[in-house]
């Protein structure tokens, strides 16, 4: 698995190798209950604009957030697409391969 900092910013490609966008954050799931906190990505947040202020925008350290983070986030991540980590195919070297078309990923 990337770390995190080696996926922001990584171009996203459909199954056709039509461009998607940058990856501008990462939505993760946090296990809690183990001797030590993991956390597993369920997904990327695709943009095609760059944006770095996105990452960690919408929670805070407990993994709440509050509404002027949520109108804020609204206003940002507007037409931003979401790509479940399951359909990533592979990723390195700067991009990001995924197994299904763009026109068939959700937006924001």
């Amino acid at each position: 698995m990337a770390s995190v900092t080696e996926l922001i910013g990584q171009s996203v490609w459909d199954s056709n190798g039509v461009w998607v966008g940058f990856v501008v954050d990462i939505r993760v799931v946090r296990h809690k209950g183990e001797l030590q906190q993991s956390h597993t990505v369920y997904g990327l947040i695709v943009s095609s604009r760059r944006a770095p202020l996105l990452l960690g925008l919408t929670r805070d350290r407990q993994g709440r957030s509050a509404w002027l983070s949520r109108a804020v986030a609204r206003t940002v991540y507007a037409g931003c697409t979401f790509v479940p980590w399951e359909h990533v195919t592979d990723y390195g070297d700067g991009e990001v391969h995924i197994d299904v078309l763009r026109k068939e990923l959700n937006r924001v």
